[in-house]
């Protein structure tokens, strides 16, 4: 080709973001190639800074250089430092061997003093693809040591991305090593998520709503409300009890729980819809009964209407012709609902002995809950105590790494378990305070405590009090909750005693 023109150049430099980060300046490699052009006397059309990793990704900075270098008049030379800057990978060769041999571009690797052109020697065309191919072997070496190191940083029980909405990454300053902790302000808005989705008194829709009035903010740049989407992933993470779920597999990490397996379970169930025979069609409406009683003859949940904007009708099956539905009031239902409130009633001066009786009920439970504590933990220094045999065992290479995985998380999950049933154990007495508080109040004055709720309110007081509510035309079928089956229509305290001695448990 000759030479007496200005040859017109595009310079390449390439850094991928960690690359930029450790100090590969793309401003050194810059001036370094324009040097270069002015060596060789050519004339700079074009500079691409690219930053972008060379084997990811669709690299759409890239293929719009090499679009740029096509549509030129003539052959353009393209300039950069190294092979490795161009590509790690064959990915693009056929696309740069094409514009090479359309003599649209000759490539200058400044570092190896290489020239790829349509005349190049077979020996300079082995060199390009040997460069490719060392440079491919390097990447592939870093990723094996990546994903090896983010294998290990799994089974220590450490999360290696973004901490999910309740957590922060923060960096110690003194170690400079990263971990995961709390976020004060979110945590425990997303506790309340959980624990009031576990209820089955909201729809996950809803749930969105309720988490924007009180302020909960994901924590991407520009902090704004949680979509339907994220809290959706939200209540499926398993990150909140304690594992972190990667590609499939779950393993029990390090940091703070802002749940119990058991809240999280229960939130599934409802997500999944096991705990409940069809979600309502109006669960967007604020319909007091939405979602809590099922009709008597299909086994369906009863659905709620407004009619002319302000008379609520729940929707059920007719006893008398199964194939044609019936139109009840809501004020119909409310009514049977607030006798029950009514015939609920425990006077004030036998409170008292009474939570003394739901105390001394209690113990013996407390008791066992004790023994089997300490033989927990007793089995968890055992289960440590072998973990720590097996790591010995990998050390002196008596057995494989794939053997000592399998082996290690078997042992992690039985401590798991055990933590968690010592959790559940530990939060027992303060459980039973909550409760026998929420009873007694209840019991007190249920009725007045009704018809003072707003709807939120009502529907939680109906969760706590009834199960298995079923409409059967106009009438309402209906169980109680222990103890409140127990305090119908009761005055004194004897009373209460007979029909708690009526259907005793029976003894261990």
């Amino acid at each position: 080709m000759s030479r007496g023109y200005k040859m017109r150049a595009i310079i390449l430099a390439r850094v991928s973001s960690k690359e930029q980060q450790e100090g590969y300046s793309i401003q050194t490699q810059t001036e370094q190639l324009s040097q270069y052009c002015q060596i060789k006397n050519f004339q700079i059309i074009e500079t691409f800074q690219i930053v972008e990793s060379s084997t990811r990704g669709d690299r759409k900075e890239f293929k719009a250089m090499l679009e740029f270098a096509n549509k030129q008049a003539e052959t353009v030379a393209l300039i950069t430092s190294n092979i490795d800057r161009l590509q790690r990978s064959f990915r693009e060769y056929s696309l740069l061997d094409s514009l090479i041999q359309d003599e649209k571009i000759e490539i200058h690797f400044v570092n190896e003093n290489k020239i790829i052109n349509k005349n190049s020697s077979s020996s300079d065309k082995l060199m390009w693809n040997i460069g490719i191919a060392v440079a491919q072997n390097y990447t592939d070496v870093l990723s094996e040591k990546v994903k090896g190191a983010l294998h290990t940083k799994r089974e220590n029980g450490e999360w290696t991305s973004k901490a999910p909405i309740g957590y922060k990454n923060h960096r110690d300053e003194l170690t400079g090593k990263s971990t995961i902790i709390l976020d004060k302000e979110r945590a425990f808005l997303v506790k309340r998520i959980f624990i009031e989705y576990s209820t089955g008194s909201y729809s996950l829709s809803e749930m969105v709503k309720i988490s924007r009035e009180w302020g909960l903010k994901n924590n991407y740049q520009g902090q704004r409300s949680l979509s339907s989407s994220q809290l959706h992933r939200l209540i499926q993470n398993p990150f909140y009890y304690g594992e972190m779920r990667v590609k499939g597999k779950l393993y029990r990490h390090i940091y703070p729980s802002i749940i119990d397996k058991q809240t999280w379970d229960k939130c599934q169930e409802i997500r999944t819809g096991r705990s409940r025979t069809k979600a309502p069609r109006q669960s967007n409406k604020p319909f007091t009964f939405r979602g809590l009683i099922k009709c008597a003859i299909s086994g369906r949940i009863v659905t709620s209407d407004i009619k002319k904007g302000k008379y609520i009708y729940l929707i059920c099956r007719n006893p008398d012709n199964p194939s044609k539905n019936m139109f009840i009031k809501e004020e119909m239902v409310l009514d049977q609902i607030k006798d029950v409130f009514r015939s609920i009633r425990i006077e004030q001066n036998i409170l008292e002995a009474l939570t003394e009786e739901l105390k001394k009920s209690h113990e013996s439970e407390k008791n066992f809950q004790y023994s089997a504590t300490i033989e927990l933990e007793k089995e968890n220094k055992k289960l440590q105590s072998k973990l720590d045999k097996l790591l010995d065992l990998l050390l002196d290479e008596s057995i494989t790494t794939d053997d000592y995985d399998k082996k290690c998380q078997e042992l992690k999950n039985k401590q798991f378990k055990n933590n968690e049933i010592m959790k559940n154990y530990l939060k027992a007495d303060q459980n039973f305070k909550i409760t026998v508080n929420a009873v007694l109040s209840i019991a007190s004055r249920a009725y007045e405590l009704f018809e003072s709720s707003n709807i939120d309110q009502k529907r939680k007081l109906i969760n706590y009090v009834f199960s298995n509510l079923e409409l059967e035309g106009a009438t309402l079928r209906y169980s109680l909750k222990k103890p409140f089956d127990l305090m119908v229509d009761c005055t004194t305290y004897n009373d209460w005693l007979r029909r708690r001695d009526s259907n005793p448990r029976p003894s261990d």
